[in-house]
């Protein structure tokens, strides 16, 4: 575990954002490469809007901060439910 955070610690912000996330994770979670032919995702992101702009009005967030509070959140839900 200690290798994972010296390793996030070390990577810059912009080799972050170049990589793929969803196929990195992908190939332990097949769903995510095939879900978006599956799934309507444009109602899920009206309703993501929604929340990341609530969390923004009623704490001030900055869009980040609530892209990250929202993220979460939901692992969080994630752990109570597995």
């Amino acid at each position: 575990m200690k290798t994972i955070e010296e390793t996030i610690k070390s990577t810059t912000k912009e080799n972050q954002d170049k990589v793929d996330w969803t196929k990195a994770w992908s190939k332990e979670y097949p769903v995510l490469k095939r879900y978006q032919d599956e799934v309507d995702t444009k109602s899920y992101e009206d309703k993501l809007d929604e929340m990341l702009e609530t969390l923004m009005k009623e704490h001030g967030y900055s869009y980040t901060d609530a892209m990250l509070v929202l993220k979460d959140i939901l692992y969080h839900q994630y752990l109570k439910n597995k």
